[in-house]
């Protein structure tokens, strides 16, 4: 997910972001391994993180609305 140098403003919340990380992947049929997945193209790494900020975007907007 983030490179050793990345830092969390909530550490605590990896667990659940590596969570979130596989059920989008898992929703997108692309297999991910726990911890190191070098072996996946870039560009489907790149659209984990692209659907993972659109449902945080839309998890957002819906809670404000609310």
């Amino acid at each position: 997910m983030a490179s050793r140098n990345s830092r969390l403003a909530v550490p605590e919340s990896r667990s659940v972001l590596e969570q979130f990380k596989n059920e989008v992947a898992s929703s997108m049929n692309i297999n991910l391994q726990q911890g190191y997945n070098g072996d996946i193209s870039a560009r489907d790494a790149g659209r984990i993180g692209g659907q993972m900020v659109k449902r945080m975007i839309e998890y957002a907007e819906n809670s404000m609305q609310k």
